[in-house]
């Protein structure tokens, strides 16, 4: 069946006839075509640049590929219709190609250091075996390998890098030589400079981030997918766990917590490409790609279309799922509103299409 979508394509702002053939998109009319939305404003489909549907809530990997399949489903039906899974405790790639499920992005597990991450959820190595580790979740993976850059150290009393120096550039260098793009995850000043100048290609969280370091970012192109509602929500939780054995910790966290808004303001107004994460799974619901644009918009002062590219088309094409342009894949949210106008309009879709079939 052929569907036919009509409405104000953004970012282009001008009224359009979509014609959903299968899983592409054209323009050209196509006779019998069943229209399915005749009005409202038409964005491609949301990304979640940052989820994870292979955690389970509560933080322990998921143990079927249902769990983790049903997870993605309660994303792409808020119109969330790619994802970036930055680290899987569980592989899934028979999801790729599921009908039913978001277009996916996947790293393999996090590469993390011994005894410093979260449990079952990393691969624990020490530094020797990293270039071979990252190597094969890059094989794990279909275009991504997630780097753990620091964690709290307890011989230290605060964060620090996960490794050495050498070791954390070593891993970028093999991402890149096994033709797959490395993301870190970062909270403090240290480990995230290193890894900026060693070339990553995304940093996660950021909350380190220096005004030095961002205009590096931008003039090298680093994305930066700031995660602000689990920032918000996590990292005093944290501090007041680790206060009585680790109190320089516990400061050190709630200050990057609370500094973190103008953070990612600076990062905004510097250019530094920025994308809509969750950091779904463990703690945060999956489903709320909507609440962490708000948290941009109002939180860091990006403008709404810029929220909406950062969560949209631009999103899409830094993964490499292409738009609705001609011969572009299906996948598309319908509004009744202008969410330039109210962005709070993106929680409420009145239709969700998927690879050319209508979800809601």
């Amino acid at each position: 069946m052929v569907l036919h979508v009509r409405g104000v394509l953004l970012p282009d702002d001008e009224m359009v006839d979509l014609y959903l053939v299968g899983d592409r998109v054209t323009r050209e009319p196509v006779a019998g075509a069943t229209t399915v939305s005749s009005e409202g404003y038409v964005l491609p489909g949301l990304v979640d640049a940052h989820c994870h549907i292979g955690i389970a809530p509560g933080g322990l990997p998921v143990t079927t590929v249902e769990e983790a399949r049903d997870l993605a489903i309660t994303d792409r039906d808020t119109g969330v219709l790619a994802i970036r899974d930055a680290g899987s405790p569980y592989p899934y790639p028979q999801l790729d190609d599921d009908p039913d499920v978001p277009r996916l992005a996947r790293a393999g597990r996090h590469v993390a250091p011994v005894k410093r991450y979260l449990r079952h959820i990393g691969i624990e190595v020490d530094a020797a075996d990293v270039p071979a580790t990252v190597a094969a979740q890059a094989r794990a993976g279909n275009g991504w390998v997630k780097l753990v850059g620091d964690w709290l150290d307890r011989a230290v009393g605060d964060l620090a890098p996960a490794w050495d120096a050498d070791t954390l550039r070593a891993a970028v260098e093999t991402a890149h030589a096994a033709g797959v793009r490395a993301t870190v995850h970062t909270f403090g000043e240290e480990a995230v400079r290193i890894m900026v100048e060693a070339g990553v290609d995304s940093v996660e969280h950021g909350t380190g981030l220096s005004g030095d370091l961002i205009d590096e970012m931008a003039r090298r192109g680093t994305a930066l997918v700031p995660t602000m509602m689990n920032v918000a929500a996590t990292l005093g939780e944290v501090a007041d766990l680790a206060r009585q054995k680790f109190p320089g910790y516990a400061d050190h966290m709630r200050a990057l917590r609370d500094g973190f808004p103008a953070v990612v303001r600076a990062a905004y107004e510097a250019g530094v490409p920025i994308y809509v994460g969750t950091d779904a799974g463990g703690g945060i619901s999956h489903g709320l790609a909507a609440e962490e644009m708000l948290m941009l918009h109002e939180r860091a002062g990006m403008a709404a279309p810029d929220v909406l590219r950062a969560g949209s088309w631009g999103a899409r094409e830094w993964l490499g799922f292409p738009g609705l342009g001609e011969g572009g894949l299906a996948d598309l949210v319908v509004y009744d509103a202008d969410p330039r106008a109210d962005l709070r309009v993106i929680a409420a879709p009145r239709r969700v299409i998927l690879r050319g079939r209508v979800i809601r």
